[in-house]
């Protein structure tokens, strides 16, 4: 199931400029899929990180797979209205290749477990099929 721009800001919270997912693949609902972005020149990061070469920080990398998971999990609860997905922790990072602007980039996720409402998941991103960065991280769901 593909989920575009409009239906990812009904599953989480994030707008621009902190949203860096523009459309989701769910492959299995709350478990496993594949968020994109393309990184434009005119991003507000690549002024500071680098003036003479923009280089999509890696922190930013790490937040865009954990957006991702976020609407993974978020759409398999999605009838739940007044909840939130916050990050909890990221370990295992690893920064391979630099992502420059206008770079098409994949977020794969998987799902790793779950401790009641804490979900860790795995992640890889993509460019051109050759793996630039990866991570575990985990998120809590919270309900008001």
């Amino acid at each position: 199931m593909i989920i575009l721009l409009e239906e990812i800001m009904e599953l989480i919270p994030h707008r621009k400029p902190f949203l860096f997912i523009d459309t989701c693949e769910v492959i299995k609902l709350g478990e496993e899929g594949i968020g994109n972005k393309i990184f434009s020149e005119d991003e507000y990061f690549f002024k500071g990180h680098f003036p003479n070469m923009p280089i999509v920080p890696g922190v930013i990398l790490i937040e865009s797979m954990a957006q991702t998971a976020g609407i993974v999990v978020s759409k398999k609860y999605e009838n739940y209205k007044d909840k939130s997905v916050l990050f909890m922790s990221v370990s295992k990072a690893k920064f391979r290749k630099p992502v420059y602007p206008n770079e098409k980039i994949s977020f794969h996720v998987k799902f790793l477990n779950n401790v009641k409402s804490v979900f860790k998941f795995s992640g890889a991103a993509f460019k051109d099929n050759i793996k630039v960065c990866e991570s575990e991280f985990s998120a809590m769901i919270t309900y008001k």
